[in-house]
């Protein structure tokens, strides 16, 4: 297991796709499956959206994950 992985848990990240983004809160890492909470749908040229629930997401398809700051953006 990564190291940055399960310090990210329970941190707010920005799960990068190859074709949009997902902001929100890495609540956790269920074999290949990430799952987030308090999410936005991230796409290049709308505002973002408000996503009710979890968002699941296959690990195989993130392209890279960015863990902000305390306090930082969302």
């Amino acid at each position: 297991m990564f190291a940055w992985r399960r310090t990210a848990v329970r941190r707010r990240v920005v799960v990068n796709l190859a074709d949009k983004a997902f902001s929100g809160v890495l609540w956790a890492q269920r074999g290949p499956l990430l799952v987030l909470r308090d999410v936005e749908l991230l796409e290049a040229g709308r505002e973002p959206q408000r996503v009710d629930g979890e968002v699941v997401v296959e690990r195989s398809r993130v392209e890279f994950t960015q863990v902000l700051a305390p306090g930082g953006g969302g």
